[in-house]
């Protein structure tokens, strides 16, 4: 195994010095479906080196008392450690000063998603929802076999034995143990078979609020991402792509880029052309000094506005039908009004704060990797391909990763393999990093896709609603991926229409349907919430113009129409509520119009509300002052981190409704850094608040579903203050000028 000792340098060196002083997609073989691992592991029950515990594939206990959680999920900044940690360490009862996190390797049979069947990897806020019950099971495997070795040891019945914070106890002689102490007994006990689980009003950690496990080593510059993995002998490695989609590497010369100190070798790739160096600087010089000439003969060459053209034009038409229900047609013709809308919306970039990266060493036989890593099925398949050698001779480091909004769940496994074939091409002599600079990441990444909408509806005499027709217009995320057996059906991806196809609302005559253009090579991939940041805007900013039409108040329509959806009107409910709906705003100062909208919309099997408050000035600058949100997500596992979850939504969703935009021209990519792509600043966050329904549900996802509702939200309150619609995202403010 080569030495990994982290050397860190620069900022993190001072964060680490000055710490104490500091006062501020793929496919998988038969074989291994029909091998789908049991909930916990059983293969457990056999304690490994000295007094190690170690039950199961989720939970190791050592002589010193640290309880090691494995995390089958990565942790990306959405406290996924902190989380499968807090229902792992309640049914342990373990002492939570005492609980520490790992990222788990690539292993399917162990640590495979429950909800995506035989493959491992983070996605769909699905790491709470997938790993509740299995958490749960093996903290209390542990924690039966502890007192069981506890009553072996003492003579006592295990019933009269108890477990609290770390400490296996008996009342009634007095006895104590901590965990350690146990371990190694507890490790030559049987593993139980079956286990009781705790009743709900008996938890200690769930539902409370726990320090996250992740804080104090990314404050303290201890937390390991991959640009702090060095090797002995490791070159960087940073990429030349194309500037056009479809065009490749027809010539090059690599003279003056080789001539740049401590520039070690030029390859081409697949990808392009990798200028490998001693570190990231010269490698970035070499790349700069490098020419290349590009065959452009089968480059695509439209702009934003030419694909926009097109989506429009196919928007008149009908599409796959993807929800039918009744006559729409019939209906919108005998309507007594009929209302249109259309909605248009950019690609977007994923942006993450830490651009795409990744480590690989290849020694002929076995290959290693070491990134933040989301997909480890996919990566692992994919890279056993092109080095040619058994899956299982894989080996995946997961390490934390500075976010990712869906860009690390590669479905083809792009960027992982883009630093394998540069491997691949030197011949496998030493271990590569390959960095994306953060041009690299927006010019050569996947964004989320761009589409266009056309809505229509139709009241009666008595103004109800009684017809919706949406039509979709946009690239297909799944197609051509391994995923899209199962995801696309009938010409359907269901995540172009998901939010739109699954419409809570009663209307009695509705149809959605789908254009999915085949002809646009621009890279897309889910962004975070996926289909439901564009259908979530749409359906909520055009239920808000039928309300103003029909004359009804829109919280008062929503509920009317959700009589059937309990879950998604008790969220309404509560966030109006809270917001103080119905009640006049305080008025804005030199001719300011303020305003307040609403939004309700279920991703991931969560549901949330929000209500927006706004300011709008004479010029058309606006001020986000105010978000109330309501969520139910089931149990909410440590309050404080949903909290979190949202509030960073918000700020996420926000940005991308007042800056987000990728734009083609002639086919190339016009934005590379945050100047020309610019992200929320911390002076326009406005005030958060987050209720929290209390339930007794299953735990949902967290990470994705506070972001749809924030953009309609944010539009109608627009239109409240100014009466005009902004239908375009991101959002063109200087329309709103008085």
């Amino acid at each position: 195994m080569p030495d990994t000792t982290i050397h860190n340098l620069s900022r993190r060196r001072f964060v680490q010095g000055a710490a104490a002083g500091l006062t501020l997609g793929f496919s998988l073989p038969a074989a291994l479906a029909a091998g789908a691992p049991k909930a916990i592991a059983a293969s457990a029950g056999a304690a490994s080196a000295g007094a190690t515990f170690e039950p199961n594939a989720f939970v190791r206990i050592g002589s010193d008392d640290t309880v090691t959680v494995i995390s089958k999920h990565l942790e990306m900044g959405q406290g996924t450690y902190t989380g499968l940690a807090t229902i792992l360490a309640d049914e342990l009862d373990a002492d939570w000063a005492t609980v520490r996190v790992e990222g788990a390797p690539a292993d399917a049979k162990r640590y495979n998603n429950l909800l995506w069947g035989p493959a491992q990897g983070t996605g769909g806020s699905t790491a709470m929802a997938n790993s509740w019950e299995q958490m749960r099971k093996a903290g209390a495997t542990a924690r039966a076999m502890l007192v069981a070795a506890a009553a072996r040891q003492w003579q006592v019945p295990a019933e009269q034995i108890q477990v609290r914070q770390g400490v296996v106890s008996h009342p009634a002689s007095g006895r104590k143990a901590r965990f350690g102490q146990l371990a190694q007994a507890a490790a030559a006990e049987a593993v139980p078979a079956n286990v009781r689980l705790k009743d709900p009003k008996d938890f200690t950690l769930i539902g409370k609020v726990a320090p996250r496990k992740d804080t104090a080593e990314k404050v303290n510059g201890k937390a390991r991402f991959t640009q702090d993995v060095h090797l002995p002998g490791m070159l960087v490695a940073v990429v030349a792509h194309p500037p056009r989609f479809g065009a490749t590497v027809k010539s090059f010369d690599a003279s003056r880029a080789k001539a740049v100190k401590g520039v070690v070798d030029v390859v081409q790739i697949p990808q392009g052309v990798a200028v490998l160096a001693r570190d990231t600087w010269s490698a970035k010089k070499g790349r700069d000094a490098l020419s290349v000439t590009w065959d452009e003969s089968a480059a695509f060459k439209l702009g934003s506005e030419e694909i926009l053209a097109r989506y429009r034009e196919l928007a008149k038409k009908p599409g796959a039908v993807a929800r039918s229900e009744g006559q729409v047609e019939p209906a919108l013709a005998q309507a007594a009004k009929v209302l249109t809308a259309e909605f248009d919306f950019p690609y977007l970039a994923h942006a993450a704060m830490e651009p795409m990266n990744c480590v690989v060493q290849f020694d002929g036989q076995q290959c290693e990797v070491w990134n933040g890593e989301q997909m480890h099925t996919g990566d692992q398949y994919a890279l056993a391909a092109l080095f040619g050698i058994p899956p299982e001779k894989v080996v995946i480091h997961m390490l934390y990763a500075g976010g990712s909004f869906g860009r690390r769940a590669s479905k083809s496994a792009d960027y992982v393999l883009e630093a394998a074939q540069i491997v691949k091409a030197t011949g496998g002599r030493a271990p590569v990093k390959m960095v994306w600079l953060r041009e690299d990441d927006m010019r050569a990444a996947y964004y989320r896709p761009l589409n266009h909408h056309r809505l229509e509806a139709a009241l009666d005499a008595q103004g109800r609603l009684v017809a919706w027709r949406h039509r979709l217009v946009g690239q297909s995320i799944m197609k051509g991926s391994a995923m899209e057996p199962a995801m696309v059906k009938n010409g359907i991806d269901a995540t172009s229409v998901e939010g739109a196809s699954s419409l809570p609302y009663a209307i009695p005559n509705l149809q959605v349907e789908l254009h999915t253009p085949e002809d646009i090579p621009v890279p897309v991939l889910w962004w975070r919430s996926v289909g439901s940041t564009h259908t979530a805007y749409s359906t909520e900013v055009f239920l808000d113009q039928v309300a103003k039409a029909a004359g009804k108040d829109p919280v008062a329509l929503r509920l009317e129409l959700l009589a059937a959806h309990p879950r998604h009107a008790g969220v309404l409910k509560l966030a109006a509520d809270k917001a103080g709906w119905g009640q006049p705003l305080a008025p804005g100062q030199d001719g300011a119009r303020r305003g307040r909208g609403v939004a309700v919309h279920e991703s991931f099997r969560s549901y949330v509300a929000q209500v927006v408050e706004v300011t709008v000035a004479k010029d058309g600058s606006l001020k986000v002052d105010r978000v109330v949100c309501a969520v139910d997500c089931g149990v909410a596992i440590n309050p404080d981190n949903v909290r979190s979850q949202v509030e960073g939504g918000i700020g996420f969703a926000l940005s991308a409704a007042l800056y987000g935009e990728i734009t083609l021209k002639e086919g190339r990519v016009e934005q590379g850094n945050f100047d020309q792509y610019p992200i929320l600043r911390i002076n326009e966050m406005p005030k958060v608040e987050t209720y929290i329904v209390p339930s007794a549900e299953a735990p949902t996802g967290m990470g994705e579903p506070p972001v749809p509702p924030l953009a309609p939200a944010l539009a109608n309150a627009i239109a409240a203050a100014t009466g005009k619609w902004l239908t375009r995202l991101p959002l063109r403010t200087g329309e709103l000028a008085a």
